[in-house]
């Protein structure tokens, strides 16, 4: 969440800051009750110290001004209840418009309409071309019985699908490729939990912006929520903990994740772009204030280096801020090239969350001078398992209608260089 101060002392560039984003939210609302929260601290203090002041001076009155004290303190009991009850009002209605205004975006973000403005910052490779017309990797492995979505429907639900044969080895070659590459950089490899508390879920901000995206469990009972990114318990695991920042603290996580799709459901049906279950690999950095920038950099820069390794065409866009999630400052994406698509998709996204979710989670450090400091977080999505083998299989397809492996997984495939 951002900082009061900033709202209280900067509204102008806080309301500018929602206009970029396109956000449906009026912060007048939020002050004037922030206003009205300030004078109700103010009034219920004042009741309750006189009650507190009389309750201790009435047993020492003489009988004849003890009962006049009691009436007046039934009449204050009254008083502080009703205002007590306006006070609960008015912060519901305060936490409800609070913890829905988004982070100050970066000076250096790019500030247009929509996910087509985002702005070109390098390429890597041109695109790949064939000398035969290139399929969309959904007709590849229908001919190779790699993907059942139909027993995935018949078992699960619509875009639920069974990964079979060299395509689970596949997987499996680039997890142990991308956490080589990972570990090689001191990301510490960690499998969290996939099932959460709503604590986690609002201390990283996906409430309650984000609730009709998710799978809530057993609601009234465990009420648990299975995430969709490890960024969520991974960022929690340090909640309420003040952290040695001396080196930031690097995780390299791997889960499945799981998500409705609910408002995709029309996109993308054929094939596994768009799933409710998917497997990724996720970093996650905590650091301190002064060090988030050069973080991202560096992070972007691990991302870049393990796609480049798989050398998939790809161009890295900075995200234009209509299209960022609330707790994000800004963020990067590669974008990695798709023949039998034509066009550049999604494969990665790097993000600097700056204080946003150790504000909710207080995750402190204590700085130079002792003086503690909430942490700063980073998070990235370095492989998300079905795009990138998406990519692998329209990239790396030849004429016979087979698969090349890429050159750095074939030691994690036995050897094999065609599927």
């Amino acid at each position: 969440m951002l900082d009061l101060k900033i709202i209280r002392e900067n509204p102008d560039v806080v309301k500018d800051n929602i206009k970029k984003r396109n956000l449906k939210l009026h912060l007048d609302d939020f002050l004037s009750l922030d206003k009205e929260k300030l004078g109700f601290i103010v009034k219920v203090d004042e009741l309750r110290a006189i009650r507190n002041k009389v309750s201790k001076e009435i047993p020492s009155l003489p009988n004849e001004e003890k009962q006049g004290k009691i009436i007046e303190m039934k009449q204050l009991w009254e008083d502080l209840k009703i205002l007590e009850e306006s006070q609960k009002e008015n912060l519901e209605k305060w936490n409800a418009l609070y913890y829905q205004i988004p982070n100050v975006l970066d000076d250096t973000a790019a500030i247009w309409d929509t996910d087509e403005d985002n702005v070109l910052e390098s390429k890597f490779l041109e695109p790949t071309s064939f000398d035969f017309e290139a399929q969309p990797h959904y007709e590849i492995w229908e001919k190779k019985w790699w993907i059942d979505v139909e027993k995935g429907s018949e078992v699960s639900w619509a875009r639920f699908w069974y990964l079979k044969w060299d395509l689970v080895l596949l997987q499996f070659a680039l997890i142990n490729y991308a956490m080589s590459v990972l570990t090689s950089k001191w990301f510490n490899p960690i499998l969290p939990p996939v099932l959460v508390r709503e604590k986690a879920m609002f201390g990283t901000g996906f409430f309650p912006a984000g609730e009709d995206g998710l799978y809530r469990v057993n609601p009234d009972e465990d009420d648990l929520h299975l995430v969709g990114t490890s960024e969520v318990p991974v960022t929690s695991y340090h909640s309420d903990e003040t952290l040695d920042l001396d080196q930031p603290k690097m995780y390299a996580a791997y889960s499945s994740c799981f998500r409705r799709e609910a408002w995709s459901a029309w996109k993308d049906t054929r094939g596994i772009l768009r799933g409710h279950q998917f497997d990724k690999i996720e970093m996650v950095t905590f650091c301190k204030a002064d060090e988030s920038q050069k973080m991202h950099d560096f992070m972007i820069g691990v991302e870049e280096e393990i796609w480049q390794g798989l050398e998939i065409p790809y161009q890295k866009v900075n995200v234009c801020s209509w299209d960022l999630w609330n707790p994000a400052m800004k963020k990067f994406d590669l974008e990695a090239w798709m023949p039998g698509q034509k066009k550049y998709r999604e494969v990665t996204s790097c993000s600097n969350v700056w204080e946003y979710q150790t504000r909710r989670l207080w995750i402190k450090y204590k700085d130079e001078n002792g003086k503690s400091q909430f942490a700063h977080t980073l998070n990235g999505t370095v492989i998300a398992m079905s795009r990138c083998m998406i990519a692998i299989i329209e990239n790396y397809q030849t004429t016979e209608g087979d698969v090349r492996v890429p050159d750095v997984l074939i030691p994690f495939m036995g050897g094999k260089k065609v599927i």
